[in-house]
């Protein structure tokens, strides 16, 4: 059963890649981001086996692929952004229902979301159970879209061309994908976390002596 539903999806994902190329990875990451339904670990393992290694393209091809991924994850992220912010929280619990997301989730990444600020966006790109939800506690905080859309896009990127990386490198092993990234996902969430304490300090020191300018021309 389990190797017909493999058999399955990568015959669906193999129609998709030789019709639409990384435009329907980009499609393919809309609808990912937008419901958390598909795992990206299978979009774009498959990617970079697909659509680098089998046609035996040069490996730069996988930072263009990532550039395609993110713009796609971007987009989706952005619709679950404005229906959080226009809806509010009875729209998100209704959503969160019917795509079975338990509630507790939400509200985590919205208490996480006060605590770090735009910093977490950025990161939490990078951090599985996170990334998809991130974008809900931003769209209800009415976190500026501006702001919102570039740290999405960032983080993507480097989600995006880490895996599609991993695809290459794998070939047709691409299953070991999401295997090693729950096992280097301790790394990740390390150096995630270290990334964002670099961003807060930066921030915070950027930001404070210019607030005391203002306040001291004001005066």
């Amino acid at each position: 059963m389990i190797d017909r539903l493999e058999t399955i999806i990568l015959s669906a994902i193999q129609t998709i890649y030789d019709a639409w190329g990384w435009f329907g990875v980009a499609a393919l990451l809309v609808f990912e981001n937008a419901t958390g339904i598909t795992p990206s670990e299978v979009i774009l393992g498959l990617a970079g086996w697909m659509l680098i290694a089998e046609h035996q393209l040069p490996i730069s091809t996988i930072f263009l692929g990532g550039l395609y991924a993110a713009l796609g994850s971007t987009l989706g992220a952005s619709l679950t952004y404005w229906v959080a912010r226009l809806g509010g929280r009875p729209v998100v619990d209704k959503f969160a229902r019917w795509l079975r997301i338990d509630p507790v989730h939400i509200t985590r990444a919205e208490y996480q979301f006060h605590r770090w600020g735009a910093g977490l966006v950025l990161v939490g790109r990078v951090m599985p159970g996170i990334r998809t939800l991130i974008s809900i506690p931003a769209g209800l905080a009415r976190m500026s879209f501006t702001t919102f859309f570039i740290a999405t896009f960032i983080g993507a990127y480097a989600w995006c061309t880490l895996l599609i990386g991993a695809g290459y490198v794998l070939g047709h092993e691409w299953t070991l994908v999401s295997t090693y990234l729950k096992q280097y996902l301790p790394y990740l969430l390390i150096g995630g976390m270290a990334a964002l304490a670099i961003y807060i300090y930066y921030t915070r020191r950027l930001l404070v002596p210019a607030f005391a300018h203002v306040r001291s021309n004001d005066d």
